[in-house]
């Protein structure tokens, strides 16, 4: 459905894009991840057309972007780009109107995107007195008026509040479910859980592309969670049995060579400085320990 053949893609010196291969099967949701300055927004510009890659090629559907029929691709920004001083439908009919969609289709469309996005009873609302998941609900409505078969998604729910980026991703799964094609990237670790495969970029280079359970089978090391009142960042960084130590807030992972060992070290560690009331527990790899491992690597 979506395949990117050694594309790469420079502005200036710098290489945003270096020789990527990817392949996305139809039916399916795919979550890139990365550090910022990773390549994704370039990558998905590449992918929808909006820029030419320097090399390589890309096909969707089995056509180049610029010989692909535009109805059959939805894109969505990064940024809110549409008009504050519009409303609701007003944005949504002008949309429409750029892909010749006569207004009795336009609105038919619109009501049954907007009940299922939860935004009709506000569709004469303008769309600078929206909130930010109800601005993002709305870009996503515009996206999908063509009822394409790609949707291209970049970090569609950055910033957005917790509740609104879980109502929002039921709406993908909806879609997704009626057998779109979905290609989204997140700067989210409990998103790319739930996408079907994750492709990873670092440094303009895909490093692994697998489903969630896959990629975190290729973690080889025995992570410890550790739960205690220790609340610096830094506090394992002198202690050898310990290969890399994440803080999460209210939680350590701590990534070791040998589980049964290690223990015993931080529990010598934690008394050393006088930590008495903590827990620690051997668990498995989570999004964030693998996302660290990789951007560090």
């Amino acid at each position: 459905m979506i395949r990117a053949k050694n594309v790469s893609k420079r502005f200036g010196s710098n290489p945003a894009v270096n020789q990527i291969n990817l392949q996305q099967e139809k039916n399916s949701i795919l979550g890139l991840v990365g550090p910022d300055g990773a390549g994704k927004t370039t990558l998905i510009r590449m992918i929808c057309g909006i820029i030419s890659p320097d090399a390589g090629e890309v096909f969707l559907m089995g056509l180049p972007p610029d010989k692909l029929p535009r109805k059959n691709l939805g894109y969505m920004p990064q940024r809110f780009s549409l008009y504050g001083d519009l409303s609701i439908m007003e944005n949504i009919t002008f949309f429409g109107s750029m892909y010749q969609l006569d207004g009795k289709t336009i609105r038919q469309r619109a009501d049954e995107i907007l009940d299922v996005t939860n935004l009709l009873p506000f569709k004469n609302r303008l769309a600078d007195r929206l909130s930010g998941g109800m601005k993002q609900k709305l870009a996503l409505t515009c996206a999908l008026i063509t009822r394409p078969a790609i949707l291209l998604l970049d970090e569609p729910t950055y910033g957005v509040d917790p509740e609104s980026r879980k109502e929002f991703w039921k709406i993908l799964y909806h879609l997704n479910q009626e057998g779109m094609t979905i290609l989204t990237s997140t700067p989210y670790m409990d998103e790319a859980e739930l996408c079907h495969q994750v492709a990873f970029i670092n440094n303009g280079q895909l490093l692994v592309q697998d489903s969630p359970a896959g990629l975190k089978k290729q973690f080889l090391h025995p992570i410890l969670e550790l739960k205690s009142g220790i609340r610096d960042p830094y506090f394992f960084d002198q202690a050898p049995e310990v290969l890399d130590a994440s803080f999460y807030g209210y939680k350590y992972h701590l990534v070791v060579e040998d589980a049964a060992r290690s223990r015993q070290f931080i529990e010598s560690y934690l008394q050393e400085h006088k930590i008495e009331d903590f827990t620690i527990r051997e668990v498995a790899p989570s999004m964030e320990d693998l996302f660290v491992y990789l951007a560090e690597n």
